[in-house]
């Protein structure tokens, strides 16, 4: 990975990236590579402030050093840092914007995927839809908590999961054919690819204020997703 292509925004205290899905954010207990890995490589010491699920793409914030650390650590467990997230769903919203308050636990059988409970600790995700498309929705969120997968199961729990999500929707990949009503393969293919086949999810934006300084980092949307885009909106 060229680490230095996916800069958002880099100064003395962190560095700000725009993370490709299916990378995890922090090695796992397997070793796999991670985001930080390549970070360590061409930066020496970083510190872990918060993370993205690996099949998420977008912005994650590094820490280079102790002091900045502590201080974006503790704004965003107090919650002052605006999270916004975009995201294509299955289906139409019968409403067009909204607010999910609704706590989130660990499955009780499941390990590692999440449930809404009344037990569950407090969760709250704004949403709103920016298009409408035949089968799908384009859309915003902005989570004012940070719980584990707290968007696919808020989203789902309306009866509208994110694209591609394997754990809370039906995984599927998606094909222009689905899109484009009069597609035919080229003759130089035997099947047809799919034009997205991972969680379409994405981290966009983050704001927040640190030393005084007020930040907005914004994550460009990925090449897979732009495409997508450009195809529901040409065959809408």
């Amino acid at each position: 990975m060229n680490i230095k292509n996916s800069i958002i925004q880099e100064t003395d205290d962190f560095i700000a990236v725009n993370k490709p899905s299916g990378m995890l954010t922090i090695p796992d207990r397997e070793g796999k590579p991670a985001l930080k890995n390549f970070l360590q490589q061409a930066y020496g010491e970083i510190y872990t402030v918060h993370r993205l699920d690996r099949d998420t793409s977008g912005i994650v914030v590094f820490a280079r050093n102790e002091d900045t650390h502590k201080q974006l650590s503790q704004l965003f467990e107090g919650r002052e840092v605006e999270k916004y997230y975009q995201g294509l769903v299955q289906g139409k919203l019968l409403s067009l914007s909204g607010t999910i308050d609704a706590g989130i636990m660990e499955h009780p059988v499941k390990k590692g995927t999440m449930v809404i409970n009344k037990k569950g600790k407090a969760s709250v995700t704004d949403y709103e839809v920016l298009e409408s498309f035949r089968f799908f929705s384009w859309m915003k969120f902005r989570i004012h908590t940070g719980r584990t997968h707290q968007i696919r199961v808020h989203i789902q729990s309306l009866g509208h999961p994110i694209v591609c999500d394997e754990v809370y929707g039906d995984g599927k990949p998606v094909f222009i054919s689905s899109i484009k009503k009069d597609y035919h393969l080229s003759k130089n293919e035997e099947a047809e690819r799919p034009i997205l086949s991972r969680l379409a999810l994405h981290s966009w934006k983050l704001k927040f204020t640190l030393n005084g300084k007020e930040y907005e980092l914004e994550a460009e949307l990925p090449k897979d997703l732009r495409a997508l885009l450009q195809q529901l909106r040409k065959n809408a």
